[in-house]
């Protein structure tokens, strides 16, 4: 598999704390990648650069071989980027259909002059697609607000997926949900985006998630990588149990 993401020497410095010292990465197309470190390792910094939501003191990000270092998100969205949050970033008083509707018509670059506007075919067609790929239409007409917590969790992703991004990263995308829908959770996000060629990064706290579903680990600390291999080699690795997971003897 092809590259699709290098950092390359990132840097990122608060005051006297270091958030990212040096991060090189090669990110391979089709990856599932988990990002695990205690917080204030440096994950979400990581991201945060990655996405265009922080610059980087020094260092490069190359998306496809294109350097995408320093800008603003909505110019790295249309590069092929996108993300979710571990807050899901959704319009609360509003339906989940017309949360959908919204980034569809965002995307297209349509706006929404009524809601009338936003139920064209077209959209209303990619609508049902998503509603039906992320198992959500039962849901359709609920107000965002009344929804359980893993419900809009995948909203979220959802409308991360409308513009069918090259790299998709999701921040902490099992935070707050109750632990028996954990892995159905993870299962109907996996299921969703694994035929859309996505290459996909997510930030994950629970080690049995990030071995289930990773393919590939990389394990943050005092914002340098400790580790980067296989989840049974980073997950065994001393310096890991130690500082990320507790386990050490």
């Amino acid at each position: 598999m092809t590259a699709l993401l290098e950092t390359v020497g990132l840097q990122k410095a608060f005051g006297a704390v270091v958030a990212a010292g040096d991060i090189s990465v090669t990110v391979r197309r089709g990856q599932r990648l988990g990002l695990i470190g205690n917080n204030g390792a440096g994950k979400t910094t990581f991201v945060n650069i990655v996405t265009g939501h922080l610059k980087p003191d020094a260092g490069r990000v190359l998306l496809d071989g294109r350097d995408i270092t320093g800008l603003a998100p909505r110019q790295v969205r249309r590069n092929g980027v996108s993300r979710s949050f571990q807050i899901p970033q959704l319009f609360g008083s509003l339906t989940l259909e017309q949360n959908l509707l919204m980034a569809l018509a965002i995307l297209r670059k349509e706006g929404i002059s009524s809601w009338r506007s936003a139920r064209s075919d077209a959209h209303m067609a990619e609508l049902d697609e998503l509603l039906d790929r992320f198992r959500l239409r039962s849901y359709r007409e609920q107000t965002i607000a009344v929804l359980p917590g893993g419900v809009r969790k995948l909203i979220d992703v959802a409308m991360a997926v409308t513009h069918q991004p090259k790299l998709l990263l999701l921040d902490e995308p099992t935070s707050g949900v109750a632990v028996e829908e954990k892995f159905p959770l993870m299962d109907v996000i996996m299921q969703a985006i694994g035929g859309s060629q996505s290459t996909v990064l997510f930030v994950e706290h629970d080690m049995e998630i990030v071995g289930r579903y990773a393919d590939r680990v990389l394990a943050f600390y005092a914002g340098r990588i400790i580790a980067d291999g296989d989840p049974a080699e980073v997950l065994s690795n001393e310096e890991v149990q130690r500082y990320v997971t507790g386990t050490a003897a």
